[in-house]
């Protein structure tokens, strides 16, 4: 292990000192320095990931099984380098595993000559050795590059990789296993029907009472799930809006359910409404939208995407879908469809929202799903006399949507062309008190894009 390796860690440290000089606590730093605290924080857990997977690795080299009682690990009176691992620094058996497992990804190593030769992944070896990605999600990575590059092309392993590594700087973990699930869908996509099929096999649905109360236990497939889940959470909006016209108009906000409730209360009610099927059920937005290229869904190949879901789905299953009620397949820039309106009208139509989602995947900031977003105009109705167009709407959340205009961020799109296709990418670009060099953030759906 080099000196140069702590570098990153050492920089990350005398940041952190330097934030805290002053501070007896937390509570005594401004709102500037606790942003800075969290960023020298998270700077230097991704240094220490490094160190330890560069450690990590060493140590199931020295407790590899061929050594027998020489194992470093049973040396110290544990089963395993993971087991070591997880016991010294209290983690979990599996975290302290795949942490070895990067280790061994991103480590030097040398061919049948003993030659050097490049890490196993380098681009993520990059990204962990200069503290720019984590090891939980350099964990996700490489484990994702193992299962997928068999049978694969080098070239196409390489290009996904760097890509991967790329898109993960700068995202939470949960977003990087958005960006791998997209990933998977361009690498795996022959084996998602048959995986389909064997979490079909897996479906099921449990019912039993305990203290007065019903316990359901549903799990079944995200494509078969999608028409619950929009249902759902199309009543909740519902809900929601109902509680905020209620304020809007003077009222008091009487209903005190939790989302979690509210989601109960939904299944309670569909279910009632099916027995007697004679009144309509408040949902707003609730329908499922499916998303596939036209060439694919006619040659059969590549995936598709359900509208507020993370996991790609197979063309056989979005055929399936297809065939169902409630299902809207997604065609944009129809010449049936008017999605610029100019000046004519204020609101955006379904059909541009529609069209919206193709580019923004739901709140555009936040990433939420699309029934929980509206669409804004960029340039203001009023204000800035701004258009009804594609080229003038984002999909925001109601939160997203007054930070952006209560703390004075700007948004930019880029590359859009409506009449070819092209749905381009949106940027945020944060005011000087957030980053005085104004960087801009990628937004949307191009934020987990992965390419061939």
């Amino acid at each position: 292990m080099s000196a140069t390796a702590l570098h990153p860690l050492r920089e990350a440290v005398t940041a952190l000192a330097g934030v805290w000089a002053d501070a007896a606590t937390a509570a005594d730093l401004d709102r500037a320095d606790l942003v800075s605290m969290t960023r020298a924080i998270g700077s230097a857990r991704r240094a220490l990931d490094a160190l330890q997977a560069d450690v990590a690795a060493a140590i199931a080299h020295e407790s590899r099984p061929e050594l027998g009682a020489e194992s470093l690990a049973k040396q110290q009176g544990f089963r395993n380098t993971a087991q070591l691992i997880a016991t010294t620094t209290g983690t979990s058996a599996g975290d302290a595993a795949r942490l070895a497992k990067v280790g061994e990804a991103i480590a030097p190593r040398r061919d049948l000559l003993g030659e050097p030769a490049p890490a196993k992944y380098p681009a993520v070896q990059s990204g962990v050795t200069s503290g720019a990605l984590g090891g939980a999600a350099a964990a996700l990575i490489v484990e994702f590059l193992d299962r997928a590059r068999l049978g694969v092309d080098k070239a196409v392993v390489t290009n996904v990789e760097r890509q991967l590594v790329d898109r993960a700087v700068g995202l939470s973990l949960d977003d990087v296993r958005r960006l791998v699930k997209r990933a998977e869908a361009l690498l795996e996509a022959d084996k998602l029907a048959a995986r389909e099929e064997e979490r079909r096999a897996q479906r099921s649905l449990s019912m039993f009472e305990r203290d007065g109360m019903l316990h359901l236990n549903l799990v079944t497939p995200v494509e078969e799930g999608a028409a619950i889940k929009a249902a759902v959470d199309g009543y909740v909006t519902a809900q929601f809006q109902a509680r905020k016209d209620a304020v809007d108009a003077g009222g008091a906000d009487a209903d005190q359910r939790t989302v979690a409730m509210m989601r109960a209360d939904a299944l309670s009610l569909f279910c009632s409404h099916m027995l007697g099927c004679d009144t309509r059920m408040p949902v707003s937005g609730a329908t499922v939208i499916v998303r596939i290229n036209a060439s694919d869904l006619e040659n059969g190949t590549g995936s598709g995407t359900i509208d507020g879901v993370d996991q790609p789905v197979s063309v056989a299953a979005v055929r399936r879908m297809a065939a169902s009620g409630g299902v809207i397949p997604c065609v944009l820039g129809s010449t049936s469809e008017i999605l610029d309106w100019g000046r004519e009208k204020r609101l955006f139509t379904r059909a541009q929202k529609l069209a919206l989602v193709e580019r923004d995947g739901g709140c555009a900031m936040c990433g939420l799903p699309p029934n929980m977003t509206k669409v804004h105009h960029i340039r203001w109705w009023n204000r800035d006399a701004g258009p009804t167009d594609l080229r003038n709407g984002i999909l925001l959340c109601s939160t997203c949507h007054h930070r952006i205009h209560d703390n004075g961020w700007d948004i930019r799109i880029e590359g859009a062309d409506a009449r070819s296709g092209t749905r381009g990418r949106v940027w945020f670009v944060p005011p000087p008190h957030i980053d005085p060099a104004r960087t801009p953030r990628l937004g949307g759906r191009a934020r987990y894009d992965i390419a061939a």
